[in-house]
Formats: structure tokens, sequence, C-alpha cells
């Protein structure tokens, strides 16, 4: 009987020293033999923490590592694009604000009061131009609940087109357009009781977000037909329907239109700071627009919604 050759069978030595070389372990798993190694670290790494890479494997924490100096995918407007913005948070707080206060106006008329923007009460309590699109008549519930579900499909895609910021921008500027532009239309002297009508709504807001969705889907040749009917049945409905702001909706949409070919516009120029240059320029044209309706009233009235 003949010995084996040298190598088989037996314990394996190192060097002829009689060491046993140690089995390679997956630092998250000692307890787990590995012969595949990251591609990156070189460390051994098991099945459990292996993450596929371009060649080969990589370990988890190299994974992580890596994923810290990546820069977040943007769409064309500057949006966060990926899973990251599959929830438009934004657009889901303003909802909730918004039915947060109809409730508060179904439980007490005197929220109502605080929020509705009336044109005498402008020059002492200017807030409300942006307050009133926050707020709906509680005493018609299709009002809050057309306005919420437009905004639910229309402002969820315009955040995550836009990304937060300016979509906010477009948003208060609007809001504050369609309250603006429905006090152009109306009597602002405390002597006259229909200086005292109350309006409220998200209606401005809304069409200025229905004309940034045509603007901005043009200008990435997307179709926008379906818009643009819906636009012309609201305006329709704006001139038969009695005590619709039919104002606040040109507004709005004017405003929303500019707002959103001046971002395209900084886009497709490869200036993004000239997107913030046109939300000031229409926010200051909006503000001086309803400073001027004022210039030649009497200023520092006020009274109660009668």
């Amino acid at each position: 009987m003949s010995l084996p050759p040298s190598g088989w069978g037996g314990s394996s030595t190192d060097g002829g020293t009689g060491a046993t070389p140690e089995a390679p372990t997956c630092p998250r798993h000692p307890d787990r033999v590995s012969y595949i190694r990251c591609q990156r670290c070189h460390r051994p790494v098991c099945p459990e923490c292996q993450r596929s890479a371009a060649v080969g494997v990589q370990c988890v924490d190299c994974v992580r590592q890596g994923s810290k100096g990546d820069r977040p995918q943007r769409t064309v407007f500057g949006g966060r694009a990926g899973s990251g913005a599959d929830a438009p948070r934004l657009t889901i707080a303003i909802i909730a604000i918004c039915v947060l206060v109809w409730i508060g106006e179904l439980l007490s008329p005197r929220v109502f009061q605080e929020v509705a923007f009336a044109p005498a009460l402008g020059t002492t309590e200017p807030w409300r131009l942006l307050t009133s699109a926050f707020a709906h008549s509680p005493n018609q519930p299709m009002h809050i609940l057309f306005n919420m579900l437009a905004l639910w499909l229309v402002g969820g895609y315009l955040e995550r087109m836009l990304g937060w910021a300016r979509y906010l921008a477009i948003y208060l500027v609007t809001a504050l357009a369609g309250s603006v532009t429905w006090l152009l239309f109306q009597p602002v002297d405390p002597a006259d009781p229909e200086a005292y009508v109350p309006i409220v709504g998200a209606s401005g807001a809304v069409f200025g977000l229905f004309a940034a969705v045509i603007v901005l889907n043009r200008h990435l040749g997307r179709d926008s037909s379906s818009m643009v009917a819906t636009i012309g049945i609201n305006a329709v409905i704006g001139f038969l329907v009695p005590n619709v702001a039919w104002e606040a909706h040109l507004g709005g949409l004017v405003a929303g239109g500019v707002l959103a070919g001046v971002i395209a516009l900084s886009r497709s120029r490869g200036r993004p700071g000239l997107a913030w240059v046109g939300v000031g320029a229409v926010l200051a044209l909006v503000v001086v627009l309803g400073v001027a309706r004022y210039a030649l009233s009497p200023s520092g009235f006020e009274a109660p919604f009668g």
C-alpha cells in the first residue's frame, strides 16, 4: 500500500509549519464561512449580505456607503425623481389644512369670519387674501369636494415634477392672484355694503395649477387636451352658476400659466435661478395691483361681516 500524494486526505498544512489556515468568514456574521468577497472592500460576504453590483457583488456596508455620495435623481424641472418622490406630502398637507378649516367652519361660524376675505377688510387684514384660499363654503360640501379632488389629481403631479418649493410658490402666488383679480372687480368703499361680501375657496390656486400643467406638459411634448376641456367646462360653469367667482379663476389661471412658462424657460436655458426671479416678479405685480385697487379708496377701515 502506498501513501497518497501530498495534499490528499488528512489536514492540510501552511508552509510546512503545521498551522491550519482559518476559513474566511463574513464580518457581519462571523459564524458563516464565505469564499465570495466584496468587489469594493474585498472582505468575505455571506449570501445574506451580498448585493448585486455591476461586476460581482458588494457587501451591504459598501452599498450603503456608496449611496450616501449619490446625488438624488431630478426631473427636468427640478423635482425629485424615483421612489422617494412617490408621496406628494405637500399636497396632502394642503388638503388636510383645507379639510380641518372646513370642519372648523361647520363647528363654529367664527372660523369662517376669521379667514374669509372681503374687499372692505383688505387694508387692515391683508392676510385674508391668502387665508381665504384654505377655506370653503360650509353650506356647500361640493365646493370643497371638487377643489380637493382637483388638487389631489393635479397637485400631486406638479409636486413630483417641480419639487415642493416651486410647487408651493405656484400655489400661494396663484391663490393670491385669484383673490386680487376678484378684488379688482369689487367695490372697496366701506360705505358700500357690497364691500363686505366675503369670498373663500381654493379655486384660484387650482386653476393656477391647471394652467401650469398645460404649459409644462406642452414643454415636455405631452398631451393636455383633457385639462383644456376641464378648464373650458369650469369656465362656462363660472358664468352660469351664481356665487362663483370667475374672476378668481381667471386670475389664478393667468398667474399659473405665466409662472410655469418662466420655470420652463429657466430650465431650457440652464438657469434654474431665473424661475425664482419670475416668481418674485409675478408676486410683485399681484401686490401692486392689489395696492392700486385701494389707492383711491378710504383706508384704515374695519368692520365685521354683515
